[in-house]
């Protein structure tokens, strides 16, 4: 599992490639921490290279999100493949999340 930051144009921009499962979770919410408070910038979330996604991504994902949120931000998730979709949409993470 592979996660990265980038900032451009006032904004956070992640990059998610592998299987984000319980094994990789600690690590990639290491990596991810900063965003935790995003400072307004909005978090958008290249999921193209992400294959899959446990309970501990979705975590990872929604402790970002309430941390952008308290901070006037917003996150994107951008090019979900439709078996992260189908996840999202189990969880009811569809009507919290934006989608591009």
């Amino acid at each position: 599992m592979k996660a990265t930051i980038q900032e451009s144009d006032n904004k956070y921009l992640v990059t998610l490639e592998g299987e984000l499962d319980t094994a990789a979770a600690a690590e990639v919410e290491k990596t991810l921490q900063p965003l935790y408070n995003s400072n307004g910038r909005d978090v958008i979330i290249d999921c193209t290279e992400l294959e899959y996604i446990a309970s501990s991504g979705l975590r990872i994902l929604i402790s970002i999100l309430k941390g952008a949120k308290a901070g006037g931000s917003k996150v994107v998730l951008k090019n979900v493949n439709d078996d992260i979709q189908t996840v999202f949409q189990l969880t009811g993470f569809t009507n919290i999340f934006d989608f591009e």
